[in-house]
């Protein structure tokens, strides 16, 4: 499959239904690759919304639902790029440190261009972006979102 065309599919249940993300491996090749290989390994299966905050993003990824954890793979090195962080645009969770991504990823509600060329822009939501806007708010949400299943296809 030519990553190009690669699209992350983020199922969030019946009542909700499904987010597809583009993956951008032009912008971020070893974060698209840690994504696809995670997403395939059912990783993301079943995993919450953590924060989600309105106005600026709803984070997803830590398997404890936490926002404290991350895969048992090795953090990435940063993939910073210029791809300008705005509505519906799918960015790399980490710490202080820039090589400090796993798992953790982030979509944007609105302009936050403040974090561009610090988080790596890997993907950009193309379709179910209202349902990402309906993920419930906290930081953590009372009752949170959830990825049903993840998967990653062609197209």
């Amino acid at each position: 499959m030519a990553d190009e065309f690669l699209t992350l599919t983020l199922d969030t249940g019946e009542t909700q239904g499904d987010v597809k993300i583009k993956l951008r491996s032009d912008l971020a090749p070893g974060h698209v690759e840690r994504i696809k290989e995670l997403a395939g390994e059912g990783f993301y299966d079943g995993v919450k919304f953590h924060r989600v905050i309105p106005g600026f993003m709803a984070q997803g990824g830590c398997p404890h639902g936490t926002g404290m954890g991350g895969s048992d793979k090795p953090d990435l090195k940063a993939e910073f790029n210029a791809e300008p962080h705005v509505r519906g645009v799918c960015s790399m969770a980490r710490t202080s440190a820039p090589h400090s991504a796993n798992s953790q990823f982030f979509i944007v509600f609105d302009d936050a261009t403040f974090l561009d060329k610090q988080y790596t822009v890997w993907g950009q939501v193309v379709e179910g972006m209202e349902l990402v806007d309906a993920l419930p708010k906290g930081e953590p949400p009372r009752n949170p979102g959830t990825i049903v299943k993840a998967t990653v296809s062609e197209g």
